[in-house]
């Protein structure tokens, strides 16, 4: 099913002869006239059961005993095909905030993620016609989507070249977009925008992997701690060297050692004084 227009004139000039009508079949009846008081009747209840009024950014699908004649988008007061019936179907933004799913990630890390979807009709026959409920089908897709996206990365990778949930928000939202308009293409619907709400490692989870997040900070921090000392101390013996002091192996390996000790140990250096040797 695809949208269409259908048929229909100014509602103000149904109304007018509606009115018209009325009081002709008014007249008629007064100047005993009977039968054209009532064909002009019928025929203004023919008029008022066309009369339709659709609100701004809305609009009615009009079907005819159960075929679909068109649809009428342009707000305010329509005369369409009599006897018909008009469903209404709203054209403007919405936003369909999803609960908060339980899935596994690509690691199989059982994770909780949400998401918002904005969307809006833009074909009324398709979303009349083609899914029983589009409201329900968007939801139902909607979260479908999002289990299928969410177990294709990992929550967190260090590694720049690969995705994660957490470290490509931007990429996983475009994604999720993507697949949703390929979902519900079908609905007639537009996807505007996707994005994710709400994400989190499962509660039975999160406190270990916490500590992994923890020690694997720690681990960068000491990396980045070592190559910084080794840089110091070849500095400092390169500096002695250059103001004349000789070091033999052993004194430049002890020195090598106290400096890696103060510089990379998390307490402060006790310094030790040598006084001198009593022989």
């Amino acid at each position: 099913m695809k949208e269409k227009q259908t048929w229909r004139i100014n509602g103000f000039i149904g109304i007018l002869l509606i009115i018209a009508l009325g009081a002709g079949s008014a007249y008629a009846f007064t100047q005993d006239v009977p039968v054209l008081g009532a064909v002009l009747a019928f025929v203004a209840f023919i008029l008022l059961t066309s009369v339709t009024v659709i609100q701004p950014n809305q609009s009615k699908a009009i079907i005819f005993f159960g075929k679909y004649l068109g649809t009428v988008r342009e707000g305010g007061i329509w005369l369409v095909t009599p006897f018909s019936t008009k469903r209404k179907v709203s054209l403007r933004v919405r936003n369909f905030n999803s609960s908060k799913l339980k899935v596994n990630d690509v690691e199989g890390n059982p994770i909780e993620i949400a998401a918002v979807v904005v969307f809006r009709v833009i074909d009324t026959a398709t979303a009349l016609f083609d899914v029983e409920n589009y409201e329900q089908f968007v939801e139902t897709q909607s979260e479908a989507a999002l289990r299928h996206v969410a177990s294709k990365y990992p929550y967190d990778n260090p590694n720049a070249d690969v995705y994660s949930l957490r470290g490509n928000t931007e990429e996983v939202a475009a994604e999720l977009a993507k697949e949703l308009q390929s979902r519900l293409a079908v609905a007639g619907v537009e996807v505007i925008e996707a994005r994710l709400t709400h994400l989190a490692y499962s509660t039975e989870i999160a406190s270990a992997m916490l500590q992994r997040q923890q020690a694997s900070a720690i681990i960068s921090a000491r990396e980045k701690i070592v190559e910084g000392a080794v840089g110091m101390v070849q500095m400092a013996i390169a500096q002695l060297e250059r103001d004349g002091l000789k070091l033999d192996e052993e004194r430049k390996a002890a020195m090598i050692n106290n400096l890696m000790v103060a510089i990379v140990s998390d307490r402060s250096a006790q310094p030790v004084i040598n006084s001198g040797s009593l022989y």
